[in-house]
This record gives C-alpha cells, structure tokens and sequence, in this order.
C-alpha cells in the first residue's frame, strides 16, 4: 500500500531528521514591544533549563509573522512575537509555504501611551485631538479640508499651543495597527469625519508635511527623537514609558490616567492584548521550545507577581487558561 505525504508532513519529516544536528536553539523574531519581555524570559530559561538560551529578534509584528511564515525546518524560526493579532493574510501565506498548524499564546496586555519631555507641559487628550492633530483632512465647518492646525491648541483650544510634531509607530509595527483603529478610528468617528470618509481605513491618512513622522525603529528610537525635540509627543507601549518616568511625562486619553491598573480593568482605552505564535510542527522537534513556551507563560514568569510584570506587563485574568492551551498543544482556531 503507497502512503502519500503532505507538503507539510514532508516538511516535518525532514525536520526532524536534520534539527538536532542543524540547531538546538529556539529562534524567536518579531515585535519591539514583546521583545524585552521575551528576551527576560529567554535569559531566565538559559539560567534555568538544560537549553541553550533562545535567540530572540526585533523586526516588527509584520514582520516576525511573515518570517514564521516562510516554511518548516531548521532554517525558519519557531515562534513570532507579535503586539497586535495576527491576520488571515499571515495565516493564508503560512498555508502556503506548509505552516498548517500555529498556536496562538496570549501572554498579557499592555497600554499605548502618549507621551512627552519630562519638563514640558501636561496633556489630556481625547482620540479626537490626535485626529484632528495628523489627519490627513479634517471637518471643518462641516466639510473636509486639507489639515491646517500647527499646534495642539489649533486641534483643540484646551489642549497648550505647542507646536505639532507626533512621532508614531511606523506601518509595519503592531502598535501602529491599535494606534489606528483605537485612536484614529476613534477620533474619526468622534470629530463627523468618518461620515463624510465613509471608511474607516480612510481615517487612517495622515499628514505629509512633517508634523506626524513615523518610527520605524524601536520605542529607543522614539526616546532619542523626544531628547532632540523637546515639545514633541512620542507614543510608547506603557512598560517602556514606565522604565522611563525620569525622561518622560504620559498625558491621560478621554480622562484616564494610563497605568497597569487602569489597562487591566479595561479602563484605560488603549489597550492591547500580547501574543506570540508558535510554529506546532517544530515542537518536540526543535530542543527546549514546548519547556521554554511553558516556562514563559507560567506563574513565575507571566504572573501577576512575577518579572514581566514587575517589567510592565499586565498580566492575563485568563493565564490559567493559556496554559492549559499551551500544555496541550492546542493550535488556534480560525479567525472571527
């Protein structure tokens, strides 16, 4: 009797023929705002595991995804972390190239925050300021007119006359995707532009002339741009903010003060859950990554008590969960 195989299984075979000779390292890449809680937990496993400490990457959300999507074997990377869930675009390209079965690990939550030079003014913004600040067009007087606001008084007579200048995630950053959906979404609709848009991802156009700049590198990079800018606003993922409050001053957004109570009870409203997403096919395979998935969403680390919360992380109410999933190797569902 003749058995035929898969691409995929063909795949697996030939992993698990070359893995332990090709790499015994778990290789990890992706998000700026997963990493520094992913490169803890790796250092702590390499100090606590018979393993060799995990090589983890930056490159952005898009990114790491698109990288775990490229095939099964030694030569691709177990695990993408990413700070916004991944699309059907991922999962289709993942199909593709013979990465059927992916597991998707909600490790915690984290906040967007909106902040500024330690010494300059104070901020209280509403998703509507941040509209009419960098959009493209703006409602004015009931039509859509070409941006002409400079200074965040211009946006809204509340907020100090300083002159306009935001440095945004770039595209290509998971941060950028909940900054578009829960602040410029948000503000569109808040300021009558969305019905004149009439679509959302129209909302998400922003200004050329310099005032909304993106980053494209990590929140470091954000960091050194405020230092050179001192009337500038950055926005930053709540833990780097943080690890920072000796450089920076956060603005509250609609009233409320950003802070890991505030993002855990969901009153803070720009939150986001974390994730990473594990290649199934490399565990049991690639030594350490089925120990180091459940050492990373465990108690002692993902817990409410443990280092990546200390670090900023919001832990899961449902971790108990997760790590049911995680010990089971459960892969995840089709999207909604």
């Amino acid at each position: 009797m003749s058995v035929k195989l898969t691409a995929s299984a063909i795949a697996v075979a030939a992993i698990a023929a070359t893995s332990v000779a090709a790499r015994d390292q778990v290789q990890i890449a992706g998000s700026s705002t997963v990493l520094p809680y992913a490169t803890i937990v790796a250092e702590a496993f390499g100090e606590n595991f018979e393993f060799p400490t995990p090589v983890v990457e930056g490159g952005g959300s898009g990114a790491g995804r698109k990288k775990m999507c490229e095939g099964v074997g030694p030569n691709t990377i177990d695990i993408a972390n990413s700070s916004s869930r991944i699309k059907q675009s991922d999962i289709d390209l993942c199909g593709t190239n013979g990465v059927n079965d992916i597991m998707e690990v909600r490790f915690g939550y984290d906040g967007i925050v909106f902040a500024s030079d330690i010494n300059g003014p104070s901020f209280a913004f509403t998703p509507a300021d941040w509209f009419n600040a960098i959009a493209k067009e703006v409602v004015v007087d009931g039509k859509l007119v070409a941006n002409p606001n400079k200074t965040w008084a211009d946006a809204n007579a509340d907020l100090p006359a300083n002159n306009i200048l935001a440095f945004i995630p770039g595209t290509k950053h998971g941060t950028r995707e909940v900054f578009d959906k829960k602040v410029l979404e948000a503000g569109c609709k808040a300021t009558g532009a969305l019905e004149l848009l009439g679509d959302k991802k129209a909302c998400h156009a922003l200004r050329t002339d310099g005032l909304s700049v993106d980053i494209d590198g990590d929140y470091t990079e954000t960091l050194a741009r405020l230092d050179a800018n001192k009337n500038a606003i950055g926005v930053f993922g709540l833990s780097f903010y943080q690890n920072n409050t000796d450089k920076l001053i956060v603005a509250t957004m609609d009233d409320i003060t950003p802070s890991t109570e505030t993002v855990a009870s969901g009153e803070y409203p720009v939150s986001r859950p974390l994730f990473f997403y594990v290649k199934k096919a490399h565990l049991g395979v690639i030594p350490g990554l089925q120990e180091y998935i459940d050492f990373f969403v465990s108690d002692d680390m993902a817990g409410p008590d443990g280092p990546l919360a200390e670090y900023g992380l919001v832990s899961d109410p449902e971790l108990a969960a997760t790590q049911e999933m995680v010990a089971n190797g459960t892969p995840m569902a089709p999207l909604n």
